[in-house]
């Protein structure tokens, strides 16, 4: 295995304003703490008889937590860059390695017994000798991932869809530019002396993970079936690569991009090599699985949750009456049935790409958490907030939630909403329209600028996102799924508003985990199923995902959204035809 740079941790903590943590450590503990070089990121679950270490990279952070307790360390941010965006190699390094050093302390490392890795659906770049490639025009081999929700080949991923090849009804007819092989063909078309012929590996960034670990370069079933037009079925397809004119793959028997491939949860090679081990501070050895996209991770974590006492209608009722929305920066829409079932617009049927032997479809928000951000942070009374929210010892969202609360006086708060409407696809659509090219709106706006108009804006926002979980899973029923219950995971999912309006206007109850973090619950089931504790992932579910809370759609309210969801309708129906009228002569 080879590790790149190596860093020195003091030099580190002093210039990352993220990382002042003070050093307590005990002379044995400080001895401990040495020079780690492991790795860019490292979301990873480590399972133990009675005790899990998860931690997890989502798209702007790192997580790390530990089994029934809560998050004991947060080091990292990723800096934004628009429509382009790529991970530093070098910056989360430092970040990963104090977290895993710092989380293991105090901790018998006898009883760890396995790890799972989850992370983003980023696309990493090697050489023949696994190190880094730069996947930008500056040439900086330290920006070696293109990270997930990069839009870079919007052209590539056009002229793929227009080859209407049979692979693209497995990704509800239309490919993502979120996917991998459009970005593979922009590498080619764009870096080719600098990247495209350099590269020796293509990774997902969870089985970069897996490969960091284990010195194994076997690829999960998850990645390969949901970004990269795999079938677990039939394996890849020749003549899909070569008429987008990557037949590259195919000359070299697919060994860029995996020719080996195992399911989520499948134990990989030896284990924790004894290098790796040195740098995370675990035992050599222990059980290491086939990783998942952080996503289905989530998905994971709470489909599986046991409801009975609840009153709800999943209860008794096949896993199939479910749908896990996984709630973060972008939000993905997890429903799995039996057999396949096709849905225009909505990703899959994939073939025990979360659950093993279930389809999954997978819809899909670009961005939510991310447009929350975006929504609030760019309005003239951001400052305002912060400031009152700082004095409150708050967060900008919960001194907005109570704000709303102040100013929605007799009537319930969604009704503050009636003259502001918001269609959400500010950086496209996913699902179910798969419409790159749609764009966000806002009607009913006025001159104001101050704190209540942000808390509205605020408001409309989160009830725009809501209203595109209902359009998602209004395709899915049409096309035959039936689901009664969702099961809300991610960092939205601890916003109650959020929760609740996603109740309201769905008309369906939200479970949400006992354990808030469950993206990496799915990430230790994973782990324990490599270790052998459990016999089948599905066992590992039952056992592992408990429900925390459920919150109930207030149906006296269903008329009011019933109205606002026209609106919403509507909105994307006038986009169009504003587009339309631009585009004629």
């Amino acid at each position: 295995m080879h590790l790149h740079h190596k860093w020195s941790k003091e030099a580190e903590m002093k210039n990352h304003p993220e990382m002042q943590v003070q050093d307590k450590a005990s002379p044995r503990q400080k001895k401990r703490e040495r020079e780690p070089t492991f790795m860019e990121h490292l979301p990873w679950s480590g399972h133990l008889h009675d005790l899990a270490l998860p931690t997890e990279a989502p798209a702007s952070s790192v997580n790390v937590k530990m089994k029934g307790g809560h998050v004991v360390f947060l080091v990292g941010r990723l800096q934004d860059e628009g429509e382009r965006c790529q991970e530093t190699w070098s910056r989360v390094c430092p970040c990963l390695c104090v977290t895993s050093w710092k989380v293991v302390q105090g901790i018998d490392l006898n009883r760890i017994r396995g790890l799972g890795f989850d992370a983003t659906c980023s696309l990493v770049v090697l050489d023949k000798q696994f190190h880094p490639v730069p996947v930008n025009h500056e040439g900086d081999s330290h920006r070696n991932i293109i990270m997930w929700l990069d839009h870079r080949a919007v052209s590539q991923v056009h002229r793929i869809n227009e080859t209407k090849h049979s692979v693209l009804q497995y990704v509800g007819g239309v490919m993502s530019v979120e996917m991998q092989a459009p970005k593979l063909l922009w590498l080619k078309e764009n870096l080719r002396e600098t990247c495209w012929d350099k590269a020796g590996h293509f990774f997902d960034l969870p089985d970069f993970l897996s490969w960091k670990a284990t010195g194994v370069t076997a690829r999960s079933l998850c990645s390969l079936v949901c970004k990269w037009t795999y079938s677990a079925e039939r394996g890849w397809d020749d003549s899909f690569w070569k008429m987008i004119g990557l037949e590259d793959f195919v000359a070299d028997n697919y060994s860029k991009i995996g020719n080996q491939v195992l399911p989520p949860g499948a134990s990989l090679g030896n284990g924790l090599t004894p290098e790796a081990a040195r740098d995370l501070g675990l035992p050599a050895g222990i059980a290491v699985a086939a990783s998942l996209i952080d996503a289905h991770a989530g998905g994971l974590g709470v489909i599986g949750a046991d409801v009975r006492g609840h009153g709800l209608a999943c209860e008794g009722q096949p896993v199939t009456s479910r749908l896990a929305v996984i709630c973060g920066t972008s939000s993905c829409h997890m429903g799995i049935s039996k057999d396949p079932i096709f849905v225009p617009g909505v990703w899959g049927p994939y073939f025990s790409a979360m659950v093993p032997e279930f389809w999954l479809n997978e819809g899909g928000q670009s961005v939510t958490g991310k447009l929350i951000d975006h929504m609030v942070q760019g309005h003239a009374a951001f400052s305002e907030l912060q400031a009152k929210a700082t004095a409150r010892c708050q967060s900008v969202y919960a001194y907005l939630n109570s704000h709303l609360d102040l100013i929605k006086k007799a009537q319930p708060v969604g009704f503050l909403t009636v003259d502001l409407h918001v269609w959400p696809d500010f950086h496209g659509n996913r699902s179910p329209l798969a419409d790159l090219t749609l764009k966000g709106m806002v009607t009913g706006l006025k001159l104001s600028q101050d704190l209540d108009d942000l808390a509205i804006l605020y408001l409309a926002t989160v009830q725009a996102i809501a209203f595109g979980t209902r359009l998602i899973i209004e395709a899915m029923q049409a096309a035959g799924h039936s689901i009664s219950t969702l099961f809300l995971c991610g960092g939205l999912s601890k916003n109650p508003l959020f929760v609740q309006m996603h109740a309201d206007i769905t008309g369906m109850p939200v479970v949400l985990s006992q354990e808030v973090e469950s993206v990496l619950v799915g990430a230790a089931i994973l782990g324990a199923c490599a270790s052998g504790d459990f016999a089948s992932v599905q066992e590992a579910m039952a056992r592992m995902s408990k429900v925390g809370k459920v919150v109930f759609p207030r149906l006296e309210d269903k008329r009011y959204y019933d109205k606002k969801y026209q609106v919403f309708l509507k909105l994307v129906e006038h986009q169009k035809e504003y587009a339309a009228i631009m585009k004629g002569d």
